[in-house]
């Protein structure tokens, strides 16, 4: 009884020694995994934190598992094509206070149907292709970017999950139409349909080319009308103004014989 007693309890000092070497070696694991200037850590699954790292662009040895990734308050200038491709647990995506002007047209793929938060307010982002926010079901903040609001990114608004609420905090900091800078976006949608501009102008511009041609037509008629009423009324005065034809006596006198 003796000898079981003492396996049992080398037994279960050997399974928690090897417990303990197991989560070593994952914590070292993920430890490794970490990009540079970055600090991971676990808390319902990898936090990997890159705020104020000084970084210039994304980093492109993020860990696979990666939930919740802060990359706020660096100097990120653009979103590169599927640069968080791998990421398919990412839940929330803070890239808000950065230098940010361009965000590819595939920049979220992968991650675009399981992010529940992204935040990229606070950049420089004027405009963005029209498909880059495509299947995004996230809470996007996108406010205090100097936004030009034209159908592109109307188009853009319209394809999001929550668009009123986005639109809503966006403002124009130029605008296709003028009046509309430095209005809220819905405002400037609700005002405009901003998608139908360009075929207003296209249609104004034919009414226009059209009118003209009518007008030429017009004046062209009445010229060519007043210009033959003119011909006739001189060759009229002409016809007036030839000595009338005198009657020979012969021609009278065989005139009465006739009767």
């Amino acid at each position: 009884m003796h000898f079981v007693d003492l396996w049992l309890t080398r037994s279960l000092s050997m399974c928690l020694l090897l417990q303990s070497f197991v989560l070593m070696i994952l914590c070292f694991h993920s430890a490794s995994m970490c990009p540079k200037g970055c600090l991971c850590s676990h808390s319902g699954g990898l936090n990997v934190s890159c705020s104020n790292a000084n970084l210039k662009e994304i980093p492109r040895d993020l860990p696979p598992e990666t939930v919740l990734l802060y990359l706020d308050s660096n100097q990120i200038t653009s979103i590169p094509n599927e640069i968080f491709k791998d990421l398919h647990q990412l839940r929330v995506l803070n890239l808000s206070k950065n230098g940010i002007e361009f965000i590819d047209e595939h920049a979220f793929k992968g991650v675009a149907e399981t992010l529940q938060t992204l935040d990229l307010s606070d950049n420089r982002i004027q405009s963005v292709h029209k498909n880059a926010f495509n299947n995004l079901k996230a809470r996007a903040r996108i406010a205090n970017n100097p936004w030009h609001c034209d159908c592109t990114l109307q188009q853009v608004l319209r394809s999001m999950a929550s668009n009123h609420e986005t639109a809503n905090n966006v403002i124009c900091k130029t605008s296709v139409l003028d009046e509309h800078a430095g209005r809220p976006f819905l405002n400037a949608a609700n005002d405009a349909d901003l998608c139908n501009l360009p075929k207003k102008t296209t249609d104004y511009a034919m009414l226009v080319t059209m009118f003209g041609w009518f007008t030429m037509v017009i004046s062209y008629v009445v010229y060519y009308v007043r210009q033959n009423q003119e011909d006739a009324r001189r060759h009229l005065e002409y016809l007036k103004s030839l000595p009338s034809r005198q009657k020979k006596p012969d021609e009278a006198d065989d005139i009465s014989t006739v009767v």
